[in-house]
Order: structure tokens, then C-alpha cells, then sequence
């Protein structure tokens, strides 16, 4: 894949280097050479080492934990090519962070949302490029191109080589009703029935099973989420679907927080694989051998080509 317009450049924050650099290949380039850092006492430094000048500058980084240095950097990144004069800065955030915070729930809630939209805004960015957004609303956030994509064509693809014989005993579940559409689109593409869990939670983080509607009994049952942080969620619904009579629980998302004993809950649940995508970093020994971590790199990298090109990524969408 090579460009045919004007200049372009790769830029890389630190919280996902490797799919920057998957990203940059795909299409043909090196990520540009940049260093990001910190000073003594904690504030982000950022010196790219390239000239920026007039180029269609693409910066990669998911505002993944560490959130807040994340975000700074991201940030410190656009204001730098803007005053480098920079022609279009383009911010690349496959996980799109505080995207939970999207609406007050309770008095005095903030939208942190609509907060960091308004931060990259300002900063200079002059289009986002990110997947899944926790709340597809966000997009109504800023006054700029945004393109959300979807990981569900690379999760579906997945599932469809692995059970391509035995698709008839395959069910896709909503770990709660606020998953319904995106795993009925999931069904739909992999031409499967869905069955929704019905939950409520005690207190905050904490999930507890209430009804599964739907047959799941004698069937191979794939979860399907676009997060899992704290993995109470997914890790009780997969327990519970195992005890009612399912004959194998997989589970996929598109972003792996795993925040706190995430990963021992899953390693300790009913669930037989976990398909990810890789818009969120893990280190090798985080990655359970229950784990498998998909590429988005291409899908990236076709949209940010179009992008530079002029061309429609409406079929990406799909």
C-alpha cells in the first residue's frame, strides 16, 4: 500500500508503539522518529525529530492506562506539529478513553467525554480516526471528522474460519442488555441466533446474573463486549452460561483494559478462549494462553490511505 498524494508521516506516542509501527508498515513507511518522555518531575516532553512541515501528520496513541500521561502525550503531540506548521494533523486513538463518562447520570456528574473532545479540538487536531467508541454518541462531540470503526469484521472473520463446520451450534450472547446491538450484529454477520443475560449491579464494578434469554443449552456460546476492565461482567456471564448447559463459552472484545485482578478472574472462569483486538497494548506475560490478540493494524492503515487519498472509507464500516 503506497500513497500517492502529498507528504504523510507516522507518529507514535509510548502507550502502543508496536501497532504504530504495524500500522506504518502496512502502509509502507517507518514511524517518523520522535522522542517522548518525562521530566523530573512527571510533565510529558515530547521532541519529534522530523521535519513536519506541509505533511499529513497521523499520530497514534490509544488513551489506555496510564490514561492521563496517555492523553497528555497525545495532546503535547498535536499541539507540536501544529506550531511545526503541519498541514493536516490527524489524531489516531483506537481506544478512546473517558469514553464511559458520556452523559450526567447524577447531579453534578461531569461529561468527560465531551471534555477530552473539546481537549483534542482545541489542541489542533483536524480529524480522529478511532474504533468502537464505548457510546457511538461521542462522535456528535466534536466539530471535526471523526471515523469510528468497527472491530466486529475482524472478530467475526476470526470465529467463522474456526467454526466454519459446526456453525449450526453456535450462539452469540449480550452480556447485558446495554451489548444487545452490537452483538446482534455480530449474529447477523456470522447468520447465528443471539440470547441476551439480564443483569443488575449490587454497587459499581459488580455484576450479578439475573436471566438468560435465549437457548444457549448444548451450545458453543460466544460472548461478545466491545471492553473488558475489571472482567466481572463477562467472567460471571461466562460462569453462568457454562452452569445452564453450554457446551463450550468463548469470549471477544475489542479492547482489553484489564484493570485490577482482571486477568486472574479470567484465567479462573468458564471461558475456553478470549479473542481481542489490539487497540490496547499487553505485555507478553500478560497475554493468558487462553488469549488470542488480533491484528487491527490493516484496517488502520486502509483507513488512514483512504484518508490521505481522498478516497471513501464508507466500505469500512462494514
Amino acid at each position: 500500500m503506497n500513497t500517492t498524494g502529498g507528504n504523510i508521516k507516522i507518529l507514535s506516542g509510548t502507550s502502543n508503539v508496536s501497532l504504530a509501527e504495524n500500522i506504518a508498515k502496512e502502509i509502507g513507511l517507518n514511524v517518523s522518529k520522535s522522542n517522548v518522555g518525562q521530566f523530573a518531575d512527571g510533565e510529558i516532553s515530547i521532541n519529534i525529530l522530523e521535519t513536519v512541515r506541509g505533511a499529513d501528520v497521523y499520530i497514534v496513541n490509544s488513551t489506555s492506562k496510564p490514561v492521563n500521561d496517555s492523553l497528555m502525550e497525545l495532546l503535547i503531540m498535536i499541539d507540536a506539529c501544529k506550531r511545526a506548521s503541519a498541514n493536516r494533523i490527524n489524531a489516531v486513538i483506537p481506544y478512546y478513553g473517558y469514553a464511559r463518562q458520556d452523559r450526567k447520570a447524577r447531579p453534578r456528574d461531569p461529561i468527560s467525554a465531551k471534555l477530552v473532545a473539546d481537549m483534542l479540538t482545541t489542541a489542533g487536531a483536524d480529524r480522529i480516526l478511532t474504533m468502537d467508541l464505548h457510546c457511538a454518541q461521542i462522535q456528535g462531540f466534536f466539530n471535526i471528522p471523526v471515523d469510528h470503526l468497527k472491530g466486529n469484521s475482524l472478530l467475526t472473520e476470526y470465529f467463522e474460519t474456526k467454526f466454519e463446520e459446526e456453525m449450526e451450534n453456535i450462539v452469540a450472547v449480550s452480556p447485558d442488555l446495554g451489548s444487545v446491538a452490537r452483538t446482534r450484529d455480530f449474529a447477523e454477520k456470522l447468520n447465528v441466533p443471539i440470547a441476551i443475560i439480564d443483569k443488575r449491579r449490587p454497587r459499581p464494578n459488580v455484576s450479578e446474573i439475573m436471566n438468560i434469554i435465549g437457548d444457549i443449552k448444548g451450545k458453543t456460546a460466544i460472548l461478545v463486549d466491545d471492553m473488558i476492565d475489571t472482567a466481572g461482567t463477562i467472567c460471571n456471564a461466562a460462569n453462568a452460561i457454562k452452569e445452564r448447559g453450554a457446551k463450550e463459552v468463548y469470549a471477544c472484545c475489542t479492547h482489553g483494559v484489564f484493570s485490577g485482578q482482571a486477568l486472574e478472574k479470567i484465567d479462573k472462569s468458564a471461558i475456553h478462549q478470549l479473542v481481542m483486538l489490539d487497540t490496547i497494548h499487553l505485555d507478553e506475560k500478560d497475554i493468558l494462553p487462553k488469549m488470542k490478540v488480533l491484528s487491527t493494524a490493516k484496517i488502520f492503515a486502509d483507513a488512514i490511505y483512504r484518508i490521505h487519498e481522498g478516497l471513501p472509507i464508507s466500505r469500512l464500516y462494514d
